[in-house]
């Protein structure tokens, strides 16, 4: 159902049509863990970069996640189940915090965020097939509404609006700097 699909500030593109103006119930399902690594020196959100030669979204930066396959049956399983193939996190070592609002892209997916804690003791171990780098950034640095940045770009002849946050050599864009973004302002409350 669309009830779970609300579109904030986040999207910074009200009334974007999702995917040629499919409804929202007939729209691809997908899942994104955000994952909150609580380090001694403070929290971090891990990140992964995807590798060069992959289809869709080559090298772009990401949360670990991917679509939903029917034996998932909910976005949280498939949540952890992308990352422990992306990242080999055992699905047993995250605590679930919740799930943030629905966001739907142009390619035509409601991607569900899963926010979740893990103990800094946690290696990670990246997948080389789809993940170039695993990395992590402040939390304080994604919590300071002044890091994020709007850019524009033409796409299929619509004006898209975007945020951006960078972090050193990374450019966190899209729909993973607007998830972040609702986890901004969802922490923050």
């Amino acid at each position: 159902s669309s009830s779970g699909y609300r579109r904030g500030d986040h999207d910074l593109n009200p009334g974007w049509p999702p995917a040629n103006g499919q409804d929202l119930d007939s729209l691809r399902q997908a899942a994104v863990l955000a994952l909150i690594v609580e380090r001694p020196a403070g929290p971090t959100v891990l990140f992964t970069r995807r590798t060069d030669h992959l289809a869709h979204h080559p090298g772009q930066i990401s949360f670990p996640g991917g679509r939903v396959e029917q034996d998932d049956g909910a976005p949280l399983r498939t949540a952890l189940r992308e990352a422990e193939e992306e990242v080999g996190l055992a699905p047993a070592r995250v605590e679930i915090l919740g799930r943030l609002a629905n966001y739907v892209v142009g390619t035509g997916y409601r991607i569900t965020p899963v926010v979740g804690f893990v103990d800094p003791a946690q290696r990670f171990v990246r997948d080389e097939r789809e993940v170039a780098e695993i990395f992590e950034v402040p939390l304080d640095i994604v919590m300071a509404r002044e890091n994020y940045h709007r850019e524009h770009m033409r796409i299929k002849n619509i004006d898209r609006s975007y945020y951006v946050l960078p972090y050193g050599d990374y450019r966190i864009w899209g729909a993973t700097a607007s998830i972040l973004a609702n986890l901004r302002d969802t922490l923050s409350d």
